[in-house]
């Protein structure tokens, strides 16, 4: 007979510190014990492997690069200008006709059209561009002796000519939108052109990015 804690059956085991006895267990138990043990290890490192993986993620993306703020479209001074020809949805701009074009720069007898010409209906009502003060009338004389009056329209920021229209008034304050006259028709003069007022820039610069 094997005494206690003898033979290839038992396994010693300090269960106390005051009592240091041999504990006999099956060799199964004893293995299946010892294989929960190592498995728990090894669960317990990925835990902190992955705990540790997680944290050096969020530390890299921390040192990322950070939201930009979208930059702020400048707005020209001034609001935009509304449509100068009533009962048109915008202000287009006269194409070539058998009497010319009418954008910004174009060609004439006379040298470069410094103006943009505007396409209207004739006695159309013509509104006011922007707000602002009427400065009296203009006129223009093109090489055939042909005339074109018109009034000026000035603000804090604008000043325009615009002719070929009978205003209904040349001086006082108006408001953008406001009616200033109507459209002098062109075609007694000018079989077959394209209706239009001409709009000009007080210094002669080019109108076109503000219509």
């Amino acid at each position: 007979m094997q005494s206690v804690g003898e033979g290839p059956h038992c396994l010693k085991e300090s269960t106390a510190s005051y009592l240091g006895q041999y504990l006999c267990k099956p060799v199964e138990q004893a293995e299946h014990e010892k294989r929960e043990s190592e498995e728990f290890q090894s669960l317990r490192k990925n835990t902190d492997t992955s705990i540790k993986v997680k944290r050096n993620y969020t530390a890299d993306n921390d040192r990322g690069p950070k939201a930009v703020t979208p930059r702020k479209k400048v707005r020209k001074a001034g609001r935009a200008w509304s449509v100068l020809c009533a009962g048109h949805h915008n202000n287009r701009i006269r194409a070539c006709d058998t009497h010319g074009c009418g954008a910004f720069n174009s060609k004439r007898v006379n040298g470069l059209h410094k103006a943009v010409d505007l396409v209207c209906d004739d006695y159309g009502i013509i509104n006011a561009p922007f707000s602002g003060s009427l400065a009296g009338p203009v006129s223009q004389k093109d090489p055939a002796g042909n005339h074109y009056d018109g009034v000026k329209l000035l603000s804090d920021v604008h000043c325009v000519k615009i002719f070929n229209i009978r205003p209904y008034r040349y001086l006082g304050p108006v408001a953008q939108g406001e009616a200033l006259g109507y459209l002098l028709p062109l075609q007694e003069h000018f079989s077959g052109i394209t209706s239009h007022l001409e709009l000009q820039m007080c210094d002669g610069t080019d109108p076109s990015p503000f219509i």
